[in-house]
């Protein structure tokens, strides 16, 4: 059953995104996300069913906001060669924006298990269903899959490092590496 005010998922989804990154998914609880939304337990339960649902929420929300900021960077009526370079640091330098909330969302999705595998491959077919749409159907998607799997590597390699704020300069070799691949198609 649906809480009657719309606004009290999305307001949960916040309330974790800034919870997580202030303290660490494990360390939060749904009476803390109910605290900070501004909203009741009983509401937190009648839009998620436990705290790893909403946390995979969010996860999914991001990626879907990280791939708005991709898209919005890339003009698909234009060579997408010239661009790619460009697009790539817009992303990246969109998930450089939030350190602690990168931090949580890339490491703590696969404590999460099934769900959270489930919601991090979800993603990655979104970004690469995105990268055969603009390089065109010759790209097959086990190539714009590691396309993905490739930048995200670099992304948690810097997360582990925590050397978030690099993320940007990736975007050189990322532009690189997607160049290559999808040149380098038969």
């Amino acid at each position: 059953m649906a809480d009657s005010n719309p606004d009290h998922r999305h307001r949960l989804l916040e309330a974790m995104a800034r919870s997580v990154a202030a303290k660490g998914y494990a360390a939060v609880t749904i009476a803390d996300l109910a605290a900070e939304a501004r909203v009741s337990k009983r509401s937190f339960y009648e839009h998620f069913s436990d705290k790893a649902e909403c946390f995979a929420a969010l996860y999914e929300a991001a990626s879907l906001n990280s791939l708005r900021v991709l898209r919005e960077a890339l003009d698909v009526q234009r060579d997408w060669h010239a661009q790619v370079e460009q697009a790539l640091a817009a992303y990246l330098g969109h998930l450089a924006g939030n350190p602690a909330l990168l931090a949580t969302l890339f490491i703590d999705i696969m404590a999460l298990g099934p769900g959270g595998l489930a919601a991090r491959r979800r993603s990655t077919q979104r970004f690469a269903d995105f990268i055969v749409a603009v390089a065109g159907p010759a790209l097959g998607r086990e190539q714009a899959v590691a396309i993905v799997g490739g930048i995200h590597e670099w992304v948690l390699e810097a997360v582990e490092a925590g050397q978030i704020e690099r993320l940007p300069a990736l975007a050189g070799p990322g532009a690189r590496l997607v160049r290559a691949v999808i040149d380098g198609q038969p």
